[in-house]
């Protein structure tokens, strides 16, 4: 089983990549497990077709220690499996507790079955706290996606997080398997993200080019794949699960300065 957590800064759209990512290799005869790792909860509603998930912490909340797998992992689309962690009340302690714990209950309900081919792992934003990076601390995920634009704050977020793959992968076999450039149409947006990909020490997996069908089956609670699959977009998200499919080239990143960001940005036209 392969075990992916797909990094990026938050609102890039990480959890719509990832189920149309995860889609694709389903429909492809795949048996894939999502686990939702953001407070949210939203990791999964595209693969459920909008219905709202109990999550790991309410359930245990509700009902105590005393769970069963099936009322916290449910089937999606193409016999996917659905999780959610879900996260504490507003206020009160540490989200990424909720991974930790999520992770934990799959492991001792024997979620993690032989037949599976990969678990991704949805992370809310950046490497902020030890619950976070606990996908790639704790050897959860062992190959890491970050999903980036050619907006200054999407790069500065994916180089944020080589900077934690590069601190337990001193210790552990997590490695970045490239990035994946969901597009916001800036200029020379493509190359600026293959420079930074080289910059990185990695690969630009996929560029995915921005298209309203995206928000269109959104709306419609499915995904892409599920919603238009002859439109071009499903296609894009067919090919970006192939490359991770075939993927052989994983890497410990070298982060770049603030100053190097900078330069790429003026390098390619987008400084202010």
């Amino acid at each position: 089983m392969r075990k992916i957590a797909i990094y990026g800064k938050g609102g890039i759209g990480k959890s719509t990549t990832t189920q149309n990512t995860v889609a694709g290799l389903a429909e492809w005869g795949k048996k894939v497990m999502v686990v939702g790792c953001d407070p949210k909860a939203d990791s999964t509603r595209l693969l459920l077709g909008g219905l709202a998930q109990k999550t790991v912490l309410d359930t245990l909340r509700d009902e105590g220690e005393d769970v069963e797998l099936d009322e916290i992992l449910k089937p999606g689309y193409a016999k996917t499996k659905c999780v959610e962690s879900g996260g504490p009340e507003p206020g009160v302690g540490c989200a990424g507790r909720g991974i930790i714990t999520s992770i934990n209950m799959l492991e001792q309900l024997g979620a993690y079955t032989p037949d599976l081919d990969y678990t991704f792992y949805d992370v809310l934003g950046d490497v902020v706290c030890g619950g976070f990076a606990m996908p790639i601390r704790d050897g959860k995920a062992e190959e890491i996606y970050i999903v980036v634009s050619g907006e200054m704050m999407a790069m500065y977020a994916a180089n944020n997080i080589c900077k934690g793959i590069v601190k337990f992968a001193q210790s552990g076999k997590v490695r970045l398997g490239g990035l994946i450039c969901n597009s916001r149409k800036c200029d020379n947006e493509k190359e600026l993200i293959e420079a930074l990909a080289e910059k990185l020490g990695t690969q630009m997996i996929h560029f995915v080019p921005r298209d309203n069908v995206v928000q269109h089956a959104e709306l419609n609670r499915k995904t892409v794949i599920e919603y238009a699959p002859e439109a071009a977009q499903a296609d894009e998200y067919r090919t970006l699960a192939r490359k991770i499919d075939a993927n052989k080239m994983f890497v410990i990143p070298t982060p770049l300065t603030m100053e190097d960001l900078e330069d790429l940005l003026v390098k390619y036209g987008l400084a202010a």
